[in-house]
């Protein structure tokens, strides 16, 4: 059993590669976006709070991420199997409140992956991106691209680009990152946790082995 984070600039493909540790390793994948919308689903105080939040195009605050996050971290599926957190923490107040809710939960945080892609090959992957309206698979135009640009392989629904899937948009998006969540790779690298994963030239699964080999778990 152990406990990850994982980090990356938006399009680095660090959920791809989570899902695929977390079902090598039976681990459990948290992705904060997929946690926030099932709070709010749940019609919960804290979901509610962050309905609000999103409905009124804020960010949601720290301190109410933080609380879903460490109401998570208490399951007990997590005490046994361990857990991937992605995309949280998102900032150095997030990473310091999540330190108090692991050790609230018992548990320990193992390592911090840190995938790395040029900011070039960044922008080249999310501006190709396009997503099934019917099934949610995700390809991309430039290095995963459907037989149709138009129609999903796997369920003939029909593909879309993403609004914040623009140059101009993804810009944006990788300029927070650089400013809100970088610090993060110094903050974790100054207690020994920081473990960097080079995605250039490399596809999903030549990344998914060197990620294996590094932390110990025997190839898939």
């Amino acid at each position: 059993m152990a406990n990850y984070v994982f980090l990356g600039a938006p399009g680095v493909g660090k959920g791809t590669i989570a899902g695929m540790l977390a079902d090598h390793a039976g681990l459990v994948h948290v992705s904060t976006g997929d946690m926030l919308r099932a709070e709010i689903s749940s019609g919960s105080d804290l979901g509610n709070q962050a309905k609000e939040c999103v409905e009124e195009g804020k960010l949601v605050p720290d301190e109410l991420v933080s609380a879903i996050v460490s109401r998570r971290l208490v399951d007990p599926e997590i005490a046994s199997k361990g857990v991937i957190l992605d995309g949280y923490p998102r900032t150095v107040a997030q990473a310091e409140m999540l330190q108090a809710s692991l050790a609230e939960a018992g548990l320990d945080l193992d390592r911090v992956v840190l995938f790395e892609l040029s900011r070039d090959e960044l922008i080249s992957r999310l501006t190709s991106r396009r997503i099934c309206s019917d099934c949610k698979a995700v390809y991309s135009l430039t290095f995963m691209p459907p037989k149709d640009p138009t129609v999903c392989d796997k369920c003939g629904g029909p593909l879309y680009q993403r609004k914040d899937d623009t140059v101009e948009t993804v810009c944006d998006r990788l300029g927070i990152y650089e400013r809100e969540t970088a610090p993060l790779i110094s903050f974790y690298d100054e207690v020994g946790k920081l473990l960097r994963i080079v995605r250039d030239n490399q596809d999903k699964f030549g990344t998914f082995a060197e990620l294996c080999e590094r932390l110990g778990y025997p190839k898939a």
